[in-house]
């Protein structure tokens, strides 16, 4: 059962999340009112594949949650120090970019989810967190560990899999975001196999998509949002 859950698992994100995503994004871009139905959308579809993920892991004799990177690390306080750390230099980063006016890499292939009221602004918000928890889950727990225990594959091969699978994901983007989500994705991997855990690559996603889509912001012909997967990552 997990087999065939972790079969139509990646048929998903390989085929039909892509091109719906593509599509909605179009849509979204045709018609901005759109933007609430969309993101609620795209929130309940990174909660629906994480509940998918942790049921294969429930289901299957040769995966736990420890596989998945959902483990207290052993050195605790040195991981808490890294993520406060992480958390005030992406702030930082974030203030003076916005200071500058300097626009996030690649933020032009993800420009119709930039908010510009106070209602889209918390949609954004939950977008970013639901995409840091939910694709690290996905893309950096269960696919890793799932091509190397069903395919017999090294850790590096079911890495760039799952990164593959990861990138396509953001096909609305065009080449040129997912270029950058490409460099992201792997940054992540690193971060995750550096430190076996997935919470600071969780931390880390949802920080880089607060800044792109809220913090440094701002939406052509529109005013500069106020601070507050998919995300832009």
């Amino acid at each position: 059962m997990s087999l065939v859950l972790f079969a139509l698992l990646v048929i998903h994100l390989a085929v039909v999340s892509p091109l719906m995503g593509r599509r909605t994004y179009a849509a979204l871009r045709e018609n901005r009112s759109m933007y609430t139905r969309t993101f609620l959308a795209w929130i309940g579809e990174l909660w629906a594949l994480a509940f998918v993920a942790l049921a294969i892991v429930g289901l299957s004799p040769d995966l736990d949650l420890a596989d998945l990177g959902l483990v207290p690390t052993e050195d605790l306080s040195t991981m808490l120090g890294m993520i406060v750390g992480a958390a005030v230099v992406s702030l930082a980063l974030a203030l003076v970019m916005r200071l500058k006016k300097i626009t996030v890499p690649g933020q032009a292939a993800f420009k119709e989810l930039i908010p510009s009221t106070a209602a889209e602004r918390w949609l954004a918000l939950a977008l970013a967190i639901s995409a840091g928890v939910c694709e690290e889950i996905v893309f950096r727990g269960l696919l890793i560990s799932g091509f190397m225990s069903i395919l017999d594959v090294s850790r590096p091969v079911a890495a760039g899999l799952a990164l593959a699978l990861f990138v396509v994901g953001h096909l609305y983007q065009g080449w040129r975001g997912m270029v950058m989500v490409t460099l992201a994705g792997f940054s992540l991997t690193a971060l995750y196999f550096s430190t076996g855990s997935l919470l600071l690559p969780i931390v880390l996603h949802i920080l880089v998509d607060v800044r792109s889509l809220l913090i440094t912001s701002r939406h052509p012909g529109r005013p500069a949002a106020t601070p507050v997967g998919r995300g832009a990552v």
